[in-house]
């Protein structure tokens, strides 16, 4: 079904569209994430959270991107399963540090937060506990791929493995609605959030989207040049 998708996104065309398109990527996450900052900024302190409602601002659109990530990674390697294109495979691993990184992001923000919301930094509540799941998933498949020296079986095991913890995901989304739990529900999707508060976080989230596709895109480029290189290596030798 998608075989037409991977004959035209091959390396060489992949190259030469990212390297066009990747300024102006850049260049509207800087304006995106500039823009949310001062509109968070100069937002007014929340009657009950007060000032602390500005980490909400870092905060959800880390949590939100690490999902999406893994989602991403998980979706490549479907491809990289059933088509075996060497891009699909590219794709997945260039993402995993940045979700790890937007995951890490979240729990330390997400701490942070809940020091003087809940009185703790952590508790082993159902969301807490499966965030955290997701930084060691992408911590194993990132381990994974390093562990295996045939890249093609590292591929593989990899892809599976991110193919499983994709589980996580819905979890993650809707425990507050399956279990007690501290953390508040969902109120972006319910419009239970002020539009003074709204409009601030969903420039953020789009900053950190454009920011996460600028980063991925350098890196996808990143490793196709390293592939050449120890290919031209090996010609030489």
């Amino acid at each position: 079904m998608f075989d037409w998708l991977f004959r035209y996104a091959n390396p060489a065309r992949f190259m030469g569209l990212s390297g066009a398109v990747l300024p102006w990527f850049a260049a509207a996450a800087v304006i995106a994430l500039a823009l949310g900052l001062y509109l968070g900024f100069t937002a007014p302190p929340d009657y009950q959270q007060g000032s602390t409602v500005l980490m909400m601002f870092i905060h959800v659109p880390a949590v939100s991107m690490a999902e999406m990530v893994y989602v991403a990674i998980a979706v490549c390697s479907l491809f990289s399963l059933v088509n075996r294109h060497i891009l699909a495979d590219v794709a997945a691993r260039a993402a995993a540090p940045l979700g790890a990184l937007f995951t890490l992001l979240g729990l330390i923000t997400g701490s942070l937060w809940g020091r003087p919301m809940w009185g703790a930094f952590w508790a082993w509540d159902a969301r807490l506990t499966s965030f955290l799941l997701l930084l060691f998933l992408y911590l194993g498949y990132m381990a994974l791929w390093n562990a295996i020296e045939d890249e093609a079986k590292a591929a593989r095991a990899a892809a599976i493995l991110a193919l499983v913890g994709v589980v996580n995901i819905p979890i993650i989304k809707f425990s507050v609605d399956w279990w007690n739990s501290l953390h508040q529900g969902e109120s972006l999707m319910s419009g239970q959030i002020a539009p003074v508060f709204l409009w601030p976080l969903l420039a953020m989230m789009l900053g950190y989207g454009l920011l996460f596709v600028t980063l991925w895109l350098v890196r996808i480029r990143t490793m196709i040049l390293e592939r050449r290189a120890r290919s031209l290596m090996q010609e030489g030798a």
